[in-house]
């Protein structure tokens, strides 16, 4: 009898290791632990994390992360986008990292490889658009502060001439250009925004070139979407004006930094890791804003009056409640076209799509 049963045992034992070896592959199921020890994030960076931008953003988050969880976190920064983020991200899965976030969009497609080859290891990449059981996307609205940004350099520009060193001609870029755009000409409709393209996220000769380019041709506000300081301090050392980005580059460049759009990764990547860790993560393309704490305008400079930082709050206020967005109509291109109808507002689709420019912006989409 004890036989028999030891037989039937081992023949049910086989055909379930049968079933579940020809059955699809599930989503990576997280078992609930308490385990700090138990537990690596890491990170891929396409910057140095002094870059006092983009990649020391990231990178106090994952401080944050560490601080708060007390676990083990791990980075690698200034990693190529393409092949060689391929392997690391690789390398990365193999030496047991849980969770692995990219944070640059050109990772997409790296990251997307690589997670199916380890469908056990979680994958959060940042700015992108594809995603799988394990694999998730985040961003976060950084056209509400960029809107705001704007407000500030249409008013204290005198030359109505705003110059924008902008990085590489995709969505999010884009994007910006056009929050920013918006928010000047909401106060200053007589402003334009000429756009240089540098094609670099971080190159702060290049970038600096850019923005004397811009100052040359005679605009007294510089702002970008770039990860140096450089535009900042090239509009400082001519007593003019700069927006920056990614963090408070007015700390470290100066007062004539009016303020920066900036970004606060530490609590998503604090509730990302606790999803995984007590079993509730899935999949998914989180997209948040000022009401998530994900961004944020900087403090302003001492220059900035009191009347403008006024407006700037109560804008503020209402993208927080809801009854104000930046992408919401009347809209028109940059030929003076009719794109978004007054009472309606975009869709996340749609501005995540972003291929053209509104009106007021000077420059071309190549």
């Amino acid at each position: 009898m004890h036989k028999r049963l030891s037989l039937l045992l081992g023949i049910l034992v086989i055909l379930s290791a049968f079933v579940t070896a020809c059955g699809p592959t599930p989503a990576p199921t997280a078992q609930p632990t308490t385990s700090a020890e138990a537990f690596k994030a890491c990170f891929v960076y396409v910057g140095p994390i002094g870059d006092a931008g983009w990649t020391w953003a990231h990178d106090q988050g994952r401080l944050y992360l560490q601080d708060t969880l007390g676990i083990e976190t791990a980075y690698i920064e200034s990693v190529p986008e393409g092949a060689d983020s391929e392997r690391v991200i690789e390398d990365y899965a193999k030496q047991g990292c849980k969770v692995i976030f990219t944070t640059s969009f050109g990772y997409m497609d790296p990251t997307i490889n690589v997670a199916q080859e380890y469908p056990d290891v979680y994958f959060e990449h940042c700015s992108g658009y594809k995603t799988a059981p394990n694999v998730a996307t985040y961003f976060g609205r950084m056209e509400q502060p960029r809107y705001l940004s704007g407000i500030v350099a249409g008013e204290m520009t005198e030359a109505n001439k705003i110059g924008y060193v902008a990085a590489f001609p995709i969505p999010e870029v884009v994007r910006g250009i056009n929050a920013f755009t918006l928010g000047i000409r909401s106060v200053n409709p007589d402003a334009v925004v000429v756009v240089v393209w540098t094609n670099t996220w971080y190159d702060p000769v290049k970038e600096r070139q850019a923005a004397e380019g811009l100052l040359d041709q005679g605009c007294d506000v510089i702002a970008q979407h770039q990860d140096t300081t450089e535009p900042m301090s090239a509009a400082a050392e001519r007593g003019l004006y700069g927006i920056g980005y990614d963090a408070d580059m007015g700390a470290i460049v100066g007062e004539q930094v009016l303020t920066s759009p900036i970004w606060n990764w530490g609590p998503y990547y604090v509730e990302t890791v606790q999803a995984i860790q007590n079993g509730t993560w899935k999949t998914h393309e989180f997209y948040g804003g000022f009401a998530d704490g994900v961004v944020d305008l900087a403090p302003m400079s001492p220059l900035v009056p009191d009347d403008v930082n006024a407006q700037v709050e109560a804008v503020k206020a209402e993208m927080i409640d809801g009854t104000f967005d930046p992408f919401q109509g009347p809209i028109y291109d940059q030929g003076g076209t009719l794109k978004v109808p007054e009472g309606t507002i975009m869709t996340d689709a749609e501005i995540l799509a972003f291929d053209w420019f509104v009106q007021g912006v000077v420059g071309e989409i190549p």
